[in-house]
């Protein structure tokens, strides 16, 4: 007799090998541009994925964190330079990636970026659009502050009457911000935040009086960094006074000023750029006269002993950020026939600069003050109109359980009238 044939042995998928808590501490270790498609391994993967936790886990705790440095061509298109990739690999397709803003067919295509926050890139959009915009989900918010503009006397430029803006995020709240400080046609100073948890700009002209003295609006460079918890933006160093960084607490809703090291003010020999490196803050500027580029950075927030100073033996040489072992990975424009941007790291232990890479576009490329780091985060928006889609499901099925039991009560009341005729009851 021939053997029984066994039956085959259905095979164990890795959701019955490996526990809920391991399968998400090894997703978190994923670089987060790979999670898109992991989402399609199984339904429990993309539940995982897909709840807004483990995409706040994965921004705080995973160590494959993506930064990319952001560029515009000709204010059309977006190019994202991922800094991690310039040392590890030598295959440009990985290095950049081209892409479209979220904008609709028929409107304005040329767009700004006004700064960046936990995956999220603020664009401005002609005349009077604000975007935040999660490259890598696609998901957007567009809002207009044209309320703003039309009680200003400054129309040439959607953005030329602003004396500051930044944006952030308030954990408190878990909302993302838009601040705006502008001046009407009195020449009076107002103070505005856009919330995207509420869809609505909200009006904080009572912190005005709070603002450090003797300084104004018009002494900051209107550009600003979030950290912290915090909006900062850098005076200008063209007044004579009170050199110093303007904090803005997201949670608080109140300023506060962080000193400027005294040796900086001292041997600043141009307009410093502001910018964050490594998560501090940081101050850089070119020496023209002995080719050199300076960086101060704060190693401890709001301590005034830890600014630190590195000197780069480069000019217009403009800090992206920290390689993994801590050295500082930055640019340098180049203007030549074809557009060229030289990627250099300096070590910090050896105190040596070497070229790591050269990109070149075939058009006009303008830099950004923008590090953008990749996200799986959704909008609070998007959120709040799941929730609100899953309250009317929930209502839906609510009422089809009470039309079937009020069907089953019918139809069972007719069953009885039925069975007491026949019985002539």
């Amino acid at each position: 007799m021939e053997e029984e044939k066994k039956p085959r042995q259905k095979q164990k998928g890795i959701n019955e090998i490996l526990p809920l808590e391991l399968i998400q501490r090894i997703l978190l270790r994923v670089p987060v541009k790979h999670l898109p498609r992991l989402r399609c391994v199984s339904k429990l993967w993309y539940s995982l994925i897909s709840d807004p936790h483990f995409a706040e886990l994965h921004l705080q705790h995973s160590p494959a964190a993506t930064n990319a440095c952001l560029y515009i061509k000709d204010y059309t298109m977006a190019y994202f330079v991922y800094l991690n990739a310039l040392v590890i690999d030598n295959n440009d397709a990985l290095l950049v990636k081209e892409v479209s803003p979220p904008f609709k067919k028929n409107s304005n295509p040329k767009f700004d970026v006004l700064g960046c926050c936990r995956g999220f890139v603020l664009l401005y959009q002609p005349p009077h659009f604000l975007v935040v915009w999660n490259p890598l989900t696609g998901s957007s918010k567009r809002t207009s502050y044209s309320h703003i503009v039309s009680r200003t006397n400054k129309y040439e430029d959607g953005l030329m009457f602003l004396n500051l803006y930044g944006f952030g995020y308030d954990a408190s709240q878990d909302d993302y911000l838009v601040v705006m400080a502008w001046q009407d046609i009195n020449d009076l100073d107002h103070l505005d935040c856009f919330s995207l948890r509420t869809n609505s700009w909200i009006n904080r002209d009572a912190v005005l009086p709070a603002l450090p003295k003797p300084l104004d609006f018009s002494d900051y460079i209107c550009c600003g960094l979030f950290l912290n918890d915090a909006i900062h933006w850098l005076t200008n160093f063209e007044r004579p006074w009170g050199h110093a960084i303007l904090v803005f607490d997201l949670k608080e809703r109140t300023f506060s000023k962080i000193s400027i090291s005294d040796q900086l003010v001292m041997n600043v020999s141009c307009y410093p750029s502001f910018t964050l490196l490594g998560g501090c803050l940081a101050l850089f500027y070119d020496h023209s006269n002995r080719h050199k580029t300076d960086i101060w950075v704060m190693k401890e927030y709001k301590v005034h002993s830890s600014w630190t100073l590195y000197e780069i033996p480069s000019r217009v040489f403009r800090p992206l950020g920290l390689s993994n072992n801590g050295d500082i990975i930055g640019d340098q424009h180049i203007l030549s026939t074809d557009e060229k941007i030289r990627f250099l790291m300096y070590d910090v232990r050896r105190k040596r600069l070497r070229h790591v890479k050269s990109l070149r576009f075939s058009l006009d490329i303008n830099e950004t003050n923008a590090v953008y780091t990749e996200s799986f985060l959704p909008l609070p928006s998007v959120i709040k109109d799941k929730d609100k889609k899953k309250r009317r499901r929930r209502r839906r099925r609510r009422r089809r359980r009470r039309r079937r039991r009020r069907r089953r009560k019918e139809n069972g009341h007719e069953v009885r009238h039925e069975c007491f005729e026949q019985l002539d009851i």
